[in-house]
């Protein structure tokens, strides 16, 4: 397995880590809960503000005295808009209680310094953005963006057609030049519409460094630390992938490689299959 990928490690409870230390980085984590109806599962990450971006299912959310009922909307992340809820950092002890089976919840983190208050983010909350052009159309579901409260954290979601190309042209953002650019590490979460799809990952530097192409599929991570990112997904398939940032700014920018920036001026109609989901 490449020393960038991560695989689920158990079919319920906590079914995926990454950590700081395990990524190598200060900045971003990710859990990945999953639940039948009516279990429960304790997090605790005291020194990170969180946001539990809910994958598929309900769930009622309890962090100190507050309380959020029936939390989620769609059985699956092709099925629907996200409903999140957004903790800062010092919340405590967290407690997910599965309403519907299964239910999955994505733990996403950041350490962090400032406090802000707790928000719920329903889905008319969430700004789509249709991107790019022809075979390189994706959806992106802006979960929180530069502009919301909160200290570190940023989460997109992604959605890629069958056949087609995302973070494309081929980006990076590991150098800290605003406003061209910032330095961001970033976990790529992937989810396949059919489980024996797939997505390619590529993940390069200019000067060879890094060099490395990954096959990723269904509930598997790909790690960020540098370097440019293209995904493509497999003809057939659907592909999603929710995005966990933070680094230098608050900020989402980012360099194109100069090879391939030149295939933005070819882009004269967005593919009609986007967005895939409402």
């Amino acid at each position: 397995m490449n020393a960038l990928q991560v695989k689920p490690s158990a079919a319920t409870g906590e079914v995926l880590r990454v950590t700081q230390e395990s990524a190598g980085w200060q900045t971003v984590s990710l859990r990945v809960i999953r639940l039948d109806e009516a279990q429960r599962h304790v997090v605790s990450q005291p020194d990170e503000e969180l946001a539990l971006v809910m994958l598929g299912g309900k769930a009622t959310i309890r962090a100190g005295a507050q309380q959020w009922n029936s939390l989620g909307g769609r059985a699956t992340v092709f099925s629907g808009m996200p409903h999140t809820l957004y903790l800062p950092v010092g919340a405590g002890q967290i407690e997910i209680e599965a309403l519907t089976s299964p239910c999955e919840v994505a733990v996403c983190g950041a350490r962090a310094s400032r406090k802000f208050p707790a928000a719920l983010i329903d889905p008319s909350s969430v700004e789509v953005e249709i991107r790019g052009g022809g075979n390189a159309t994706r959806q992106i579901n802006h979960i929180i963006k530069p502009d919301f409260p909160a200290d570190r954290l940023l989460v997109v979601e992604v959605y890629t057609p069958s056949g087609n190309w995302s973070s494309y042209p081929p980006h990076k953002h590991d150098v800290h030049n605003p406003p061209r650019e910032v330095d961001l590490d970033e976990i790529y979460y992937y989810k396949i519409s059919q489980p024996e799809g797939f997505a390619i990952q590529r993940v390069y530097t200019r000067d060879g460094r890094r060099n490395e192409t990954v096959t990723v599929r269904d509930n598997e991570v790909l790690l960020i630390p540098d370097g440019y990112h293209p995904v493509v997904a497999a003809h057939g398939y659907d592909c999603y992938y929710l995005n966990v940032l933070a680094g230098s700014a608050r900020s989402m920018a980012a360099s194109d490689d100069p090879d391939y920036a030149w295939v933005r001026g070819t882009w004269n109609a967005k593919d009609p299959r986007v967005p895939l989901v409402r």
